[in-house]
């Protein structure tokens, strides 16, 4: 009982350098990751430095916010099981979006699979500050990006600034699916040639 009382109490003790680690890899103020997470500038000062031994309740919006599993924030051991498991999210559209990346910050990727859609529909349009790369896997995907309205079917790409108003779906001939690397501004996606 005592050893595992020790080990958990090292393991706690180490996820305050790790939250630091963590919020200056993504140029964060104490202040700044207070407002994103609800835990306060001094709680999150008194878990950084040890002072404070994290709750559950504190752990998971710090999880959140950085972009990490519990279990990478507390340096769990691994189960010996390779498999990874991606966890799909649901569109509203009918459609899911899976996350292939957990670090925060940088670019991240992204696999999108959108339903059926209608060639004649007038799309709403959006913009936000990045770059995005997008590669088609399978099926046709709709692209309107400013004037244009492209179709792009397996194996072909496209890279552009996200604040041109852009919209992504399928067409009327099924179902899409497609990567797509998103980087905040500045961040973009670098092929290298043979």
């Amino acid at each position: 009982m005592t050893d595992l009382r020790e080990q958990a109490d090292r393991t706690l003790d180490a996820v305050g350098p790790r939250l630091r680690a963590l919020r200056q890899r993504r140029g964060l103020t104490l202040g700044e990751l207070a407002d994103e997470t609800g835990v306060s500038t001094s709680t999150l000062s008194r878990l950084e430095s040890g002072l404070r031994r994290p709750t559950l309740e504190q752990l998971l919006p710090l999880t959140r916010a950085h972009g990490v599993t519990l279990d990478e924030l507390v340096d769990a051991p691994a189960t010996g099981d390779p498999r990874v498991h991606l966890r799909p999210v649901a569109t509203g559209d009918g459609g899911s979006v899976i996350a292939l990346t957990r670090r925060p910050g940088g670019i991240q990727a992204y696999k999108f699979v959108l339903p059926t859609g209608r060639d004649d529909a007038r799309p709403t349009l959006r913009t936000h500050e990045g770059h995005d790369w997008a590669y088609v896997l399978d099926g046709t995907l709709r692209l309107v990006l400013g004037e244009h309205d492209l179709r792009l079917g397996p194996g072909e790409a496209v890279e552009f600034d996200t604040r041109t108003p852009h919209w992504f779906g399928a067409t009327s001939a099924g179902p899409v699916e497609f990567l797509s690397l998103i980087g905040r501004q500045g961040q973009r996606a670098h092929l290298g040639a043979p």
